[in-house]
């Protein structure tokens, strides 16, 4: 593994270090902004050069091999003042903050579970392990997917092919060139097709903007329309595309274009499409756009991220006496305003700020703050990120993932993969502001990270499948695991929701699991000992079977 370290204000170093896999690794939190350790690189580790006579004496106690500033878990308090560290012994966390409290008030401790990542060299600020060669930029909403620990088992395939239906890119360009084809032109669209492949499928670990979801798999562009019979989208499917993005939509149902659908999942093909971005003020849950609505294709919406509580972040409009809360995880819009303007007092959302929702959306992604590539031809921008909430930007979130999902596990049934994005999910039913809007968000929020490795759970004969902490209500779900066992815990399927459940070993129905569906729903368990992998694991570092 590279592991890089920080020198004399962002100059970086870089050395390999073996005694580094089996460290202690925690964030740190220093009492100020101006907080900078410097270091040098001295026989594979780092040599405390500062003047800070008691730092200087806790750390020459430890061998510390990284000491840098990350924006990854830092609440906004302590955004510019959050460091990573990876040392010989965990007590050098406990030294820090007893012995040098003027500097470092706090910290928290990195689990085993938690190292199982991997990051590439152009993965932005909240990057740890690894040193950023790319964009300065803000990825945490990567960090909220869990892509880190998605990449420590897969990076991606280039016979994996991702299609994007969308405005047009350029093959010759850095992040594409060498896995991209065009199959037909579309215009430049104001950079929309260069935003979405990137998010897909920017090329990764070439010290260059930033990684794409999926940032090994290739990508196979077309254009986008064609509402009535989609033959751009089955060009693709029939070219051996396994997921297609399209990131537009258009109103009007044709039984043509759902028979397309239809077809393209009997491929092997996945489909995912936008509920697009009216307002639900205006939309009122009662608007469809196609292809997201249609049967077989996964459709998606915004959510927000980056906020844990809504206390984090509140603003006073300006020229106004009103304060309102922005970009709060969990919440299904934008922003949120209190009622009498009494911030003490739980908020609601304001629903222009809420895309479009109705009952066909299957799951949502992370909307503010996205990477926005599209700005490199249109202004030479590397750094641009969205301000806003669109929907086009998400879904590109969702389809990297899908190929990320199919990259593992190259025989894994489309007709599941919605399934495995649903199951890990994160529910988000029981935060109050969202209780009006229920039934037109889908399951949740996206995951990739536990997507990936259930992936990876599913078909390892030794590890435990785990389903929980969702409630399904409706749906259709299909899995089939040939692993140790299926656990399912917490978790809920009624009313109209169906689950047929084929594993090789063992079900454990476990603590609060309740399986009541009525007369349109239906739950089919089943072990079958003569289950046969149709394909091994394409792990990105076979010694991971081992961990």
């Amino acid at each position: 593994m590279k592991v890089f370290s920080c020198f004399l204000f962002l100059v970086c170093f870089s050395f390999v270090s073996s005694a580094q896999k089996e460290a202690a690794w925690f964030y740190l939190r220093a009492t100020d902004t101006l907080v900078l350790p410097e270091f040098k690189s001295e026989n594979e580790q780092l040599v405390y050069i500062g003047d800070d006579p008691k730092l200087k004496q806790v750390l020459d106690r430890h061998k510390v091999y990284t000491f840098k500033k990350t924006y990854r878990k830092a609440k906004p308090t302590y955004l510019k003042r959050t460091f990573f560290v990876q040392a010989e012994d965990a007590s050098l966390l406990d030294d820090l903050t007893s012995n040098v409290s003027h500097l470092f008030e706090s910290g928290d401790l990195i689990s085993e579970e938690e190292k199982k990542i991997y990051e590439p060299n152009d993965y932005g600020l909240t990057s740890t392990i690894g040193e950023n060669l790319g964009a300065q930029v803000n990825l945490d909403y990567l960090d909220f997917l869990g892509l880190p620990e998605a990449w420590y088992y897969t990076t991606g395939s280039r016979d994996i092919i991702i299609g994007i239906s969308d405005g047009g890119i350029d093959t010759t360009d850095v992040e594409w060139k060498g896995k991209s084809k065009i199959f037909r032109e579309s215009r430049f669209a104001k950079g929309h097709g260069y935003s979405v492949s990137e998010t897909a499928a920017g090329q990764g670990d070439n010290g260059y903007a930033i990684a794409g979801v999926c940032f090994d798999c290739s990508i196979y562009a077309t254009t986008y329309d064609n509402p009535r019979t989609y033959e751009q989208l089955l060009e693709l499917s029939e070219a051996g595309v396994k997921v297609i993005n399209c990131s537009w939509g258009r109103t009007g149902f044709y039984q043509s274009s759902q028979d397309a659908i239809n077809k393209m999942l009997d491929n092997g093909t996945v489909v995912v499409a936008i509920g697009h971005n009216m307002s639900f003020s205006q939309s009122k849950g009662n608007l469809f756009y196609y292809p997201a609505s249609l049967d077989n294709v996964i459709a998606i919406s915004s959510v927000m991220h980056r906020y844990e509580k809504y206390n984090d972040h509140i603003l006073l409009e300006a020229g106004k006496n009103n304060f309102y809360a922005e970009n709060i995880r969990g919440y299904v819009g934008r922003t949120a305003g209190f009622k009498d303007n009494d911030t003490t007092q739980t908020p609601y959302i304001y629903p222009q700020s809420i895309r479009n929702f109705n009952s066909k959306i299957d799951i949502l992604g992370p909307a503010v703050g996205l990477y926005r590539y599209g700005e490199k031809p249109e202004n030479n921008n590397l750094t641009d990120v969205s301000e806003d909430s669109p929907t086009s930007g998400v879904a590109p979130l969702i389809t990297g993932t899908v190929g990320l999902m199919f990259s593992l596990a190259p025989c894994l049934p489309a007709t599941e993969v919605e399934s495995i994005l649903k199951m890990t999910s994160t529910n988000i039913d029981d935060i109050e502001v969202n209780k009006p809007y229920a039934g037109m968000y889908g399951s949740g929020m996206l995951h990739t990270g536990r997507a990936v490795k259930m992936v990876y759970q599913l078909y390892s004969e030794k590890e435990t499948v785990t389903i929980e902490n969702q409630r399904f209500s409706r749906w259709d779900f299909k899995l089939t695991s040939y692993s140790e066992k299926v656990v399912l815990k917490n978790q809920t399927f009624s009313d109209a929701a169906t689950l047929s459940l084929n594993a090789r070993k063992q079900i454990v129905l476990s603590a609060n699991t309740n399986l009541k569906p009525n007369s349109s729903g239906n739950i089919k368990l089943s072990i079958d000992p003569t289950l046969q992998k149709e394909c091994e694991l394409r792990l990105r570092d076979p010694s991971i079977v081992n961990d």
